[in-house]
This record gives structure tokens, C-alpha cells and sequence, in this order.
């Protein structure tokens, strides 16, 4: 029956999106086969393309999507003799009716991409590829590799999931914090990536959010709401992180009137909710210290013993040397740098190499007026960084520190 708009390119796209997810997790959950499965929903998806604008779209989107996939899936089955074996098991499936209005496989679907047998980068291509919906040129992009490569990564985790468990069964809990590191890594990774000239990619941080509401919307607990919390504080902030040039710009520093209140108000009440929830885990207690920082209107302001406390449980729970770093900072802005230097001590050799030891260093020995020790650190800091708006950042920070030292008093 023709639905009034449907040849709005924008709305159609909009749908196929959203129903690629749950298509897709009832066709590979009734195959078994995920390569195959996404070949024969993708040819799905560019039929209902053609056809939809033409004839109108049909009564049940999802079920004509899922009907189409499987039959161009036992096509293809009926095309290779060595499959005939799982033709003759996909042929005598039939989808419940029933299934197709209640059932979504989204969830499912998200937990078989973040699967334990892959690696983070491996599990987060996949997500964004079967889930996200992003194209493996779009992923490649945003990744700063080939399309070639991210092609590859993505072939071969899709191999190494043929036969992978597609049920919530016993390992559900382990399955579920293996999906929101996945989803916490995506994040980070969009909010200050790791390389290359931005500072941040929203095509990536907004997709963690979007996913992580999915997630919630089906399994909702302390943990994933903690989540959804930590992302929403921390990327209401992304338009003051950086100047007309690019530049970044500290959270001391920063505009906050720039900062996005809707995502505050929503984040600090689903924070207060997450906190509510035990047992209490890292991303209710990060969520928790971002809400400290969003909710006051000056940096002075901060309430810095209530985010060391929160820091020195997020350290007994986790033990993240990232963690302690943090702690440190937290601890030079309660007692003085001194007390932040000397929390710094043990992490030489957990966080050997990394430029954010280097980083805080700076900070806390500029605190303390050691400007010369302070340079040294910025400028290794800078050596240190594969992203280039933090490397200008650190530069010019020892730069200014130098010409001051130099100055005479």
C-alpha cells in the first residue's frame, strides 16, 4: 500500500536504517552465517531502494525486508551444491508472524559484533558495519586507514564468528560489559581521537550514543544507563573543546555557556539514576565526577574532595592506571601539586611511554612554579602525542611556559 512520502529519499533512508539491525539479526540468527547474511540483506535493502518509490511501501517493512533477504539467501544457497545442506535447513524455516512484530535482534546483534573472541578494533568495525550502518568506507575514514584494510579487519571477524553462539545465554554479564567497553572505546575514540588532525570525529561519538540508547531501550540497568550518562556529560562540552582554529581549549578554560544543556539536564538525571543503582561500577562512578563538572558554571566552582573521593573508589573497583592519573590531578587540586606529583610516582612504569603522564606533570609542576621542569615535561608530552591538535596544544604550553622562565624577575 503506498505511504504518503516515501519517496523522500531522506525518509527512506532513515527506515532502512533503523530496520537494518533487525533484519539482519533475524536473518544471520536463522542462517548462522553472517557474511551471507549481510550479503543477502544488503541486496534486500537495494530492492526495497528501487521498489518502494515506485510501487509504495509494504504494510510491514521489516517482514518484506526479512522475507527478501532469506529468499536471496536460499538462492544463493541453491547456487553452490557444497551448501546444500544448510539450504535444505534455512528452507524449512518459517518466521513466525508473530516474531516479526515483537521480536527485535538488534541487542542480539550487538553482543554476537562484540563478540570476546574479537579485538576491540575488530569488534567496533563490525558494530559500526552491521549495526551502525555505516559503510566500510565511512568506517575507513574515520579510522584514518585504506578502505582496503578496514575491508580486511572486517572480513575476518565476520570469519571468526561463523558458529559463534547467537543467544543471551550464561554469559550474559560478561557479554554485556564486553559491549560497553566496545561502545565506551567507540566513544573516546570519537570525543579525542587517538590520531590524525581533529580533534574529535561526532560521526563516531554520536553513533556510541545512538547505540547505547539502543542498548538501554532493551536491557536496562545501572551499568548501561551509567553509560549513556558519562557519554551524554561529556560530549555536551565537544563545542567548547575547541577554538575558531582548531585549537583545543582545557575544561579550565573552556566557554561554558557553549555547552550543550539539554545533554547536561538529561545526563546529570540519568547519572543521579545510575548512581541509585547497585552494584556500583566505573561507568556510574565516571558519570557521576562528569556531572561534577557539568553542573557548576565556573571552573572554581568545582567540587574537586567530592571528585577525589569518587576517584579513590573508581581506583579500589578498577584499578586503572588512567584512573590513578586522574586521582593525581584530582589530589594537586584538593591538597597542591605536591600531593599530586607523589601519586604519580608509582605509575612510571604502568604508564611508561604514554604523553598524558607527561602531560600531567606539566600541569602539576607549572602549579607548583617549577616552570622549567614543567617545559620539559609539555615538550615530551608533545613528542608523545599522535594527535595533532593535542601536540600544537603542548607545544605552544611549553612555548609560553619557556618565554616566562626566561623572563627576568
Amino acid at each position: 500500500m503506498p505511504t504518503s512520502g516515501i519517496s523522500d529519499d531522506h525518509l527512506l533512508e532513515d527506515l532502512l536504517r533503523e530496520l537494518t539491525p533487525q533484519v539482519l539479526g533475524v536473518v544471520v540468527r536463522r542462517t548462522g552465517d553472517f557474511a551471507a547474511a549481510e550479503d543477502a540483506v544488503q541486496e534486500a535493502l537495494l530492492a526495497a531502494a528501487t521498489t518502494w518509490p515506485r510501487d509504495g511501501r509494504p504494510d510491514n517493512p521489516k517482514a518484506w525486508l526479512i522475507q527478501t533477504a532469506l529468499r536471496r539467501f536460499i538462492d544463493e544457497v541453491r547456487q553452490e551444491q557444497a551448501r546444500r545442506r544448510r539450504e535444505e535447513k534455512a528452507a524449512l524455516r518459517d518466521i513466525p508472524p508473530e516474531e516479526v512484530e515483537e521480536q527485535d535482534d538488534t541487542l542480539r546483534l550487538l553482543f554476537l559484533c562484540c563478540h570476546p573472541s574479537l579485538t576491540p578494533a575488530s569488534a567496533i568495525a563490525l558494530t559500526l558495519r552491521a549495526v551502525g550502518g555505516l559503510t566500510t568506507a565511512e568506517i575507513a575514514t574515520a579510522y584514518l586507514v585504506p578502505e582496503a584494510t578496514m575491508a580486511q579487519r572486517i572480513s575476518r571477524a565476520k570469519g571468526r564468528l561463523k558458529g559463534a553462539t547467537f543467544e543471551l545465554a550464561t554469559d550474559a554479564d560478561d557479554r554485556l560489559r564486553n559491549v560497553l567497553h566496545v561502545l565506551y572505546l567507540m566513544f573516546n575514540e570519537g570525543y579525542a581521537s587517538s590520531s590524525g588532525p581533529e580533534l574529535h570525529r561526532s560521526d563516531l561519538s554520536s553513533e556510541a550514543i545512538r547505540l547505547t540508547r539502543a542498548v538501554r531501550r532493551q536491557l536496562d540497568n545501572g551499568q548501561v544507563t551509567g553509560l549513556l550518562a558519562l557519554m551524554l556529560l561529556t560530549d555536551a562540552r565537544r563545542a567548547a573543546r575547541t577554538g575558531s582554529a582548531g585549537e583545543l581549549i582545557p575544561l579550565a578554560d573552556q566557554d561554558r555557556s557553549l555547552w550543550n544543556q539539554t545533554y547536561i539536564t538529561e545526563g546529570v538525571e540519568l547519572a543521579v539514576q545510575a548512581f541509585s543503582s547497585p552494584p556500583l561500577g566505573e561507568y556510574q562512578l565516571q558519570a557521576a565526577i562528569a556531572a561534577l563538572h557539568d553542573e557548576v558554571d565556573r571552573a572554581e566552582d568545582t567540587d574537586w574532595p567530592q571528585i577525589l573521593a569518587l576517584y579513590g573508589l573508581l581506583e579500589s573497583l578498577s584499578g586503572n592506571p588512567m584512573v590513578k592519573l586522574n586521582r593525581a590531578i584530582a589530589a594537586a587540586m584538593v591538597d597542591g601539586p605536591d600531593a599530586g606529583l607523589k601519586l604519580l610516582e608509582p605509575l612510571d612504569d604502568e604508564l611508561r611511554g604514554n604523553h598524558r603522564l607527561d602531560a600531567t606533570r606539566g600541569h602539576l609542576y607549572e602549579m607548583r612554579g617549577d616552570l622549567a621542569t614543567a617545559v620539559e615535561h609539555f615538550r615530551a608530552a608533545a613528542l608523545g602525542t599522535t594527535s595533532i591538535p593535542e601536540r600544537d596544544y603542548l607545544t605552544l604550553k611549553a612555548a609560553a611556559l619557556n618565554d616566562i622562565a626566561r623572563k627576568p624577575r
